[in-house]
């Protein structure tokens, strides 16, 4: 015996779903059942667009840099930027405690030398 295998494309597919949820849900259930479709697939796309939206503002929130950096007092302000810090009134000390604490990493006086 050869076995065949169903050649069954994407439109086929969505004519045998609409028969089998006809057949399961009958006529009289089928609007409702397409109505609550509708509503979680706008649910779904305005979950996403949100998503989007709000990567889009995070990322243009982000200082850009565009070459290197002077001084390094300016590559503080840069990292206080980037995690949401900021920098007015504060000096370089106290920025690399926050910018340490931020990013959970123990402060150190001095690197260790072995």
């Amino acid at each position: 015996m050869i076995d065949y295998p169903l050649n069954v494309g994407g439109s086929e597919w969505i004519i045998i779903i609409f028969v089998a949820l006809v057949l399961i849900l009958g006529t009289g259930k089928l609007p409702g059942a397409a109505k609550k479709l509708g509503q979680a697939v706008n649910e779904y796309n305005k979950a996403k667009n949100d998503i989007k939206d709000h990567m889009k503002e995070t990322t243009e929130e982000t200082p850009k840099i565009s070459g290197p950096v002077g001084t390094e007092r300016e590559k503080l302000e840069i990292m206080a930027k980037s995690i949401g810090v900021k920098v007015q009134d504060k000096t370089d000390d106290e920025l690399r405690e926050i910018i340490s604490s931020k990013l959970g990493q123990k402060k150190t006086d001095k690197p260790d030398q072995n």
